[in-house]
């Protein structure tokens, strides 16, 4: 290796040993990752399979570029990924690196993409019209009080179309209770839906309220939602309530996190502050791009253009095969590819296919899903394949990676199909005390899609901890606990005001969320409080899992008779039964509240300070967990696929693998409670037909955009999610290092959403069918 070939110079042999460093560093990588370390500018596309070493080829690649151009704090590589735990670890790495260089550790910075264009926006505030000193960051979500207001304020404003929606597609008798309910379900369910992902998708395409109006013609019918007795414009309710979102911001003085990559990018539209920008970066890398938005991208590539030269120093690191965001979040994937093709033109795209984590069974087993998959999905569907047909190779015999591509645990990969979920546990439980007796010092994890699955294994699972001091790990994915402010906030308010429906109905959703109660029709039993608090003889009797609700209900409200008011949160947190961090959390929250009401305990002050806190945002819980507590020897962590995406484990279990989940039903699933729209979800379908406008005006397809029919987009909707969902499966599988354990039982919930009772089989349906991949592979 020539460090001529890396842009060096004699002159920069100015440390001990720092030409064997390089070579060293250069040695340790492999095809794919040496293009990255050699980049000496412009734009370089990587797309890296699972278990790649792509963060390990990063920060060599940045070491080597921080040493070969001589950065320092008035020019910097900027390393930028989308999670504080990334930055935190490709960080240390880099300084590793720098170390081993005898280099200082400056010359680069690693940031969110929304810390740098926070940090943009604040240097600017006069450009960025973004003051932080006065004004409040809010992170977004469906159950965010500020949707829920959206929505409110939108009824009022609109009246009439909310009136049509209630109506419907079909005539009904105007019963008052179903009309109630409808209500309910819009206001607490579908319209918030619909809210949080048309605010998403059009802040993060940085499309204004009188763009999104006018995405489509006038008139088009596609546009045009039936109800009984008039057509409703769904891109008129869209805009609407992003109208209404926007002017509740502006009123309270909030911004939300995609307010920081518009304000970052109105700041770099003067000429002058962009040009001292880009003097500062020499070059920007960024990591897990299949997950970045247009603007984020914008974003980046502004800020990696050097004056004088033709293109960007911009690299673009990502797996389009581990897109499994996209659904859900303002994350697309287009873009990331599109990037990949542009690089592949000009030469400048790298493959990084090789990866030592899993044993060669499981990297098999992965490549065979992957293009079964995508011949399965072209041959049914005749649309564009889930995978992009990158395969995972094993790596070379003289690998630097330690126990790369170990020996797999007996054959590597098991497939199970036991009679129910009970038995699933038990044959999980037993492997992992014969696997943990052999090896105490290896790494467990049991994967699931949802959170109550996760739930269901680790409280029948938890005999390994007491008889055989295996320690088990739940994680769920609210792991911040930012949820926890808001439960309690729904509690008192029911307990002060217990006939309020939106009060019932807030309190019923939480001791769901907590399996608390079985899931049931929330909307109907809180149209009317006092009939399901204090049911008469001459109603129907209620059914077990009503009576259940309502014992909890009155457990609720007998507490304000019978306690303090300064010891309802602690007794709440103890009625929810949260865990150890959860318990401290609400302690830490309890502390807040005493210093904000200064002595003066009643209910409606712990209320009103509690919404105060919960309005700024700006609580956090205790959780002092990384990644690293999650791949402890000779511990099993249970957690969903998503939160397992960039970790590893020796044996990997994925129990629960059944069609209806993944990749989910053939046809769009509306709960029976939102049926009186259609056979749709309304926010899927407009979210599906606001993206498909933007890629075709991305992709420049027509001189005018088409709009996606209702039906289209509810049919192109749900095949996205199963796209996803295939590829969620993949990324699971990757997880393994030496055995990857699968399985599909014959009896399992028919929703795991309604399945409360962990101890109860009667709830079970018979006939459950395997995941399609199960299938494939057991033949």
């Amino acid at each position: 290796m020539n460090n001529h070939n890396l842009g060096f110079d004699n002159e920069q042999k100015v440390y001990p040993n720092f030409n064997d460093k390089i070579a060293e560093f250069i040695n340790q990588l492999r095809p794919g990752q040496k293009e990255l370390a050699f980049w000496q500018g412009g734009k370089m596309a990587v797309s890296a399979v699972p278990g790649a070493g792509k963060s390990h080829s990063l920060a060599i690649a940045s070491a080597i570029t921080i040493a070969r151009e001589k950065l320092n704090h008035q020019k910097q590589l900027v390393i930028v990924t989308y999670t504080r735990s990334a930055t935190v670890s490709i960080k240390k790495k880099i300084q590793d690196r720098l170390k081993d260089l005898s280099l200082p550790p400056i010359g680069f910075t690693v940031q969110t993409i929304h810390g740098l264009a926070l940090n943009i926006a604040n240097r600017h505030p006069y450009l960025s019209q973004l003051n932080l000193e006065t004004t409040t960051l809010v992170e977004l979500n469906a159950g965010n009080n500020l949707i829920k207001e959206t929505v409110q304020n939108w009824i009022e404003s609109q009246p009439d179309y909310f009136d049509l929606l209630v109506r419907g597609e079909k005539r009904f008798d105007y019963e008052e209770s179903e009309v109630l309910r409808r209500q309910s379900v819009l206001l607490t369910e579908i319209l918030p839906n619909l809210a949080y992902q048309v605010i998403t998708i059009a802040k993060s395409s940085g499309l204004s309220i009188s763009q999104l109006q006018n995405l489509t013609s006038n008139g088009d019918q596609n546009d045009l939602l039936m109800t009984i007795n008039q057509e409703i414009p769904l891109l008129a309710i869209a805009s609407g309530l992003y109208e209404e979102y926007e002017k509740l911001m502006k009123t309270r003085n909030l911004i939300d996190y995609e307010d920081l990559i518009l304000g970052a990018l109105k700041v770099l539209e003067n000429e002058a502050v962009k040009k001292i920008w880009q003097a500062e970066i020499f070059a920007v890398f960024e990591d897990e791009a299949q997950d970045s938005s247009l603007l984020q991208g914008k974003l980046l590539e502004i800020l990696a253009n050097q004056e004088g030269q033709l293109e960007a120093n911009l690299i673009r690191v990502g797996d389009p095969n581990q897109a499994i965001n996209s659904t859900f979040t303002a994350a697309d994937p287009l873009y990331f590819q599109s990037f990949c093709d542009e690089c592949k033109q000009k030469q400048q795209y790298q493959a990084m296919t090789q990866a030592g984590r899993s044993s060669e069974i499981i990297i098999k087993t992965a490549n065979q899903t992957l293009a079964w998959v995508n011949q399965k999905i072209t041959r049914e569907l005749s649309i564009a394949p889930p995978f992009k047909p990158q395969f995972i190779e094993s790596v070379a015999k003289t690998d630097n990676q330690i126990d790369a591509n170990p020996q797999p645990e007996g054959k590597g990969l098991e497939i199970y199909k036991p009679q129910d979920i009970y038995q699933t546990i038990e044959l999980i439980g037993q492997r992992i005390i014969n696997l943990y007796s052999d090896s105490p010092l290896s790494t467990f994890a049991i994967l699931i899609r949802e959170n109550k699955q996760g739930t269901f294994a680790y409280q029948n699972l938890e005999y390994l901890q007491l008889e055989h001091n295996i320690k088990l790990k739940l994680v769920n994915d609210s792991h911040n606990y930012k949820h926890i402010p808001q439960q309690i906030l729904f509690l008192l308010q029911f307990i002060y005001c217990p006939h309020s429906p939106q009060f019932l109905q807030n309190t019923l959703h939480t001791l769901q969320e907590k399996d608390l109660i079985t899931a049931q029709d929330i909307n109907a039993l809180s149209v009317y409080p006092e009939k399901f608090l204090y049911p008469n003889i001459l109603e129907n009797e209620q059914k077990p899992h009503e009576k259940k609700a309502r014992e909890y209900c009155l457990q609720l409200i007998n507490a304000r008779f019978e306690l303090p008011s300064y010891q309802f949160i602690s007794f709440l947190s103890f009625f929810l039964k949260y865990q150890q961090s959860e318990l401290a959390t609400a302690q830490k929250l309890s502390e807040r509240i005493q210093k904000q009401i200064d002595g003066e305990y009643s209910l409606k002050n712990i209320i009103d300070a509690l919404q105060k806190i919960i309005d700024g945002e700006k609580f956090e819980g205790v959780d002092s967990e990384n990644e690293d507590s999650y791949m402890l020897s000779g511990q099993v962590t249970i957690m969903t696929m998503h939160k397992a995406k960039g970790l590893e484990w020796d044996y990997v279990f994925l129990p629960f693998l059944h069609e209806d989940v993944l990749p989910g039903d053939s046809q769009p699933y509306v709960p029976k409670s939102r049926i009186f729209l259609g056979k749709f979800n309304l926010s899927d379908v407009i979210r599906t037909q606001i993206r498909d406008l933007l890629h075709q005006e991305y992709r420049e397809m027509n001189s005018e955009s088409n709009l996606l029919s209702i039906a289209s987009a509810s049919m192109k909707a749900n095949q996205d999610k199963q796209a996803e969902e295939y590829r969620l499966l993949y990324v699971a599988m990757t997880r393994a290092k030496k055995l990857l354990w699968m399985s599909a039982a014959k009896k399992a919930p028919w929703r795991w959403s309604f399945f409360a009772d962990y101890k109860s089989k009667s709830s079970l349906r018979n006939n459950k069918k395997p995941c399609p991949v199960l299938e494939m592979l057991w033949n």
